[in-house]
């Protein structure tokens, strides 16, 4: 009984439809608020053998012709999406930004054009530097103030310590989509800045303590007033540089995610290309005006206080970000210990610059470093990318396990970091070549002609870059297995490194240079003083 009132309620129910199909509204009754016309009743029929006579042959035939359309839909749209990738489809940008090999698809030839350009540029500026290096070595406050010139690779090397730190985290947080909503990069720039200046302003009194400290064990002396003078010198420097150089990083990271490059593959090398230029500069201009007005007791005292009263504003800034407020808490090693490690670097130049074997060593001293310090940013940079993109902090992926890998591995497989090594590692001959023809255009007098110091030389740049490199490697899966920031904690470490290594290196390069040199001078003069 309860199936056959249904049915019958079911057919009435469609009966009620078709009459509402035909367009007449039924008629009102008193039976009823609604009757429907005889002439319009239809009879009741059992649904279930009508539904039940659908096979899946008929089935399959009714899906299958919609389901092309539908499909035949869809591959155009496909086809119109790729047309307009990168460019405007009704008033937003279509980008392809995630793929297998990485947030940006990168082949050999596409890193080593986004790189090269930069690398040149940044070359360029720190051959400037070298040449203003090499000028104001002759001024009176570097000539009286020598601590001023083992002062200068520790504050060069912030650019590595802060400003490429910087570089590296913005681009982190670019390729991974964290500063894409306005509100959320305003937050992550302001708090960024403002990190690098309260560290810019630390570091730069602690390398001028330390300046003071490794020349007073070589020398057994220490003047007040060139502590003074030193202290001023540093911290203004290392905070208007650290200002410059952070705004500079913020528009070339935010430019390069709109125009769809890699702004790991540019950001540290821009940084450095005017990095050493405006350090130096700045560093030569206030140390000249400190020393002229030396006699004024309080001018170096005030500039000093007046930028460590600036400290704890940063520091509420930097409060809205608690990423950054780690980094301020927890940071401070591998900045201090970098720029320790500078420092011997800084003493081994300002032991050797005033000999005249080492002749030319303050133009070479800025170019090799750099050099150096870029390509392993920028690899320490894009590994640090590829695992923010793959992997969680504390767990590394499976094909990077290993703590220690085997320099093939690193260099010579077909892996995306492998590839970036090995193009890094090309760029190292071919691009000091160029700062080197650059420079014997320019000052040629001034710099050793030999073929013996240019080979040496090469070979110097190129053990440097890959030492540094495999250490990047080494230095990222240790510190990301402990759950830390590589962008934070190996690139100052490998820029102070690669100061010690170039300074080293050069100067060694000078010397066997000097020694072959007089070896080939005595072998011509013996036979013309000999008997006839």
């Amino acid at each position: 009984m309860d199936g056959t009132e249904t049915r019958q309620r079911r057919a009435e129910e469609l009966g009620l439809r078709h009459t509402l199909s035909t367009g007449r509204l039924p008629r009102a009754s008193e039976d009823g608020p609604l009757s429907v016309p005889e002439s319009q009743r239809v009879s009741p029929k059992p649904l279930g053998t009508e539904l039940s006579r659908e096979t899946a042959l008929s089935i399959g035939l009714q899906v299958i012709v919609p389901f092309m359309f539908a499909g035949l839909g869809l591959s155009g749209a496909g086809i119109l999406l790729n047309s307009f990738q990168g460019k405007k489809l009704r008033g937003f940008s279509c980008e392809l930004t995630r793929s297998p090999c990485g947030v940006f698809p990168e082949t050999a030839c596409t890193l080593t054009c986004q790189i090269t350009v930069p690398l040149l540029l940044s070359g360029l500026g720190m051959m400037t530097a070298g040449l203003l290096m090499n000028t104001i070595q002759h001024w009176p406050v570097f000539m009286e103030v020598k601590d001023l010139l083992t002062l200068v690779p520790p504050l060069v090397g912030l650019k590595g310590n802060l400003e490429m730190t910087l570089a590296s985290r913005l681009s982190t947080a670019a390729n991974t989509g964290q500063i894409d909503d306005p509100r959320e990069q305003y937050r992550v720039i302001s708090s960024n800045l403002a990190l690098i200046q309260v560290q810019a302003t630390v570091v730069g009194f602690l390398a001028a303590m330390a300046a003071l400290m490794l020349g007073a064990l070589s020398t057994e002396e220490l003047d007040f007033e060139k502590v003074k003078l030193l202290c001023a010198s540093s911290v203004i420097t290392a905070f208007l540089a650290a200002f410059a150089l952070g705004m500079l990083m913020v528009c070339i990271v935010i430019g390069a995610r709109k125009l769809g490059v890699n702004p790991d593959n540019i950001a540290t090398p821009i940084a450095a290309s005017l990095g050493d230029l405006i350090t130096l500069s700045i560093l030569a201009f206030f140390s000249s005006f400190f020393y002229k007005y030396k006699d004024s007791r309080y001018l170096t005292p005030l500039v000093c206080t007046s930028l460590m009263a600036l400290t704890p504003v940063w520091v509420l800034i930097a409060k809205k970000n608690p990423p950054i407020m780690q980094i301020l808490k927890f940071g401070w090693f591998p900045i201090i210990l970098a720029m320790v490690i500078s420092s011997f670097g800084g003493l081994i130049l300002n032991k050797t610059i005033s000999k005249e074997q080492y002749k030319g060593m303050a133009i070479f001293t800025p170019i090799i470093c750099g050099v150096g310090g870029n390509l392993v940013a920028i690899q320490t940079s894009r590994i640090s990318t590829y695992l923010h993109m793959w992997s969680t902090p504390g767990v590394l992926p499976l094909w990077m396990k290993t703590f220690w890998p085997n320099p093939c591995s690193t260099f010579c497989t077909s892996e995306i970091n492998s590839t970036s090594a090995r193009v890094l590692l090309f760029l190292v001959i071919p691009g000091h070549l160029i700062f080197l023809y650059v420079i014997y255009l320019v000052e040629g007098h001034l710099v050793p002609n030999s073929k013996t110091f240019v080979v040496f030389y090469l070979l110097a740049g190129l053990i440097q870059v890959t030492i540094l490199l495999y250490l990047a490697e080494v230095m990222v899966r240790l510190t990301w297995h402990q759950a830390l920031d590589p962008d934070n904690h190996c690139i100052p470490y490998l820029t102070g490194l690669g100061d010690l290594l170039g300074t080293g290196l050069l100067a060694l390069c000078f010397l066997i240079s000097w020694f072959l040199s007089e070896a080939e001078l005595d072998g011509i003069l013996e036979p013309a003083s000999g008997p006839p």
